[in-house]
């Protein structure tokens, strides 16, 4: 399975199909197992639950650290790794999603350092202030996977048709995302010169609607196409009441 993701890593670039590459890599190595190791013991549950946080991890780690995982316009910058951290909401409850946000986050908050991808915009934040900075990175992110395991949680039981509560939670993910890193952002920086300059006059809701009009759209379909087929397969083989409760 390792092996797999690695060729696919080195030889395609596309985020898309890198994931569902992992995906189906590792469906294909359980099902190789002859599905011993996802027996319905309790030790194998959490096996397996540990099982999908490692491999989550690691394709946040693979976007942290390559080009895949963000795509910069300008200033603003598209991020994909919400996608791993909606998918482990959705298959493992709000605690993991919780974990893999606080992941992204300290990821988010090293491209400010200029570790992995680095970030311009994060750069002159941290410049700043760089506990601001901090919040603005990691503890949107961190409510951001909690809340999107939690709204999955509560639509999965009035969904009759097992698929809608997927798509709806994969675009509240993304959305959560983009509220809450905006809404810290202005309300940490907003009166600082640098955002200041950025806003050139615009109002607070002018200026939102011009830094994440495009992320926000782009990212809302990328989470509902890309996070609902991935949960839809790995929920077939940990379905989410095995999930680490809250």
């Amino acid at each position: 399975m390792v092996y797999t993701i690695f060729l696919s890593v080195r030889g395609d670039y596309n985020f898309y199909i890198i994931i569902n590459k992992c995906a189906v890599s590792f469906v294909l190595w359980e099902q190789q197992q002859g599905g011993n190791f996802m027996s319905k013991t309790k030790t194998s549950k959490k096996v397996r639950t540990l099982t999908y946080m490692a491999v989550l991890t690691a394709i946040m780690i693979l976007f942290s650290f390559t080009p895949i995982g963000y795509l910069k316009l300008g200033l603003i910058e598209i991020s994909f790794m919400t996608i791993p951290v909606i998918v482990g909401a959705i298959v493992l409850g709000p605690l993991c999603g919780a974990i893999l946000g606080g992941i992204f986050g300290i990821s988010s908050f090293l491209t400010c350092f200029g570790i992995g991808v680095p970030s311009a915009f994060g750069a002159t934040l941290l410049a700043i202030n760089p506990f601001y900075t901090f919040i603005v990175c990691f503890v949107s992110r961190v409510l951001m996977g909690l809340l999107t395991g939690f709204i999955f949680k509560w639509l999965r039981k009035i969904d009759k048709t097992k698929i809608i509560s997927f798509g709806i939670t994969g675009l509240c993910g993304s959305v959560l995302n983009t509220i809450l890193f905006m809404s810290s952002l202005l309300l940490l920086f907003w009166n600082t010169s640098y955002i200041q300059e950025l806003a050139a006059g615009m109002n607070v809701f002018a200026f939102v609607v011009a830094f994440v009009g495009i992320q926000g759209l782009v990212e809302a379909l990328v989470c509902f196409v890309v996070a609902t087929a991935v949960s839809k397969i790995l929920v077939h083989f940990l379905p989410v009441d095995d999930a680490i409760k809250v």
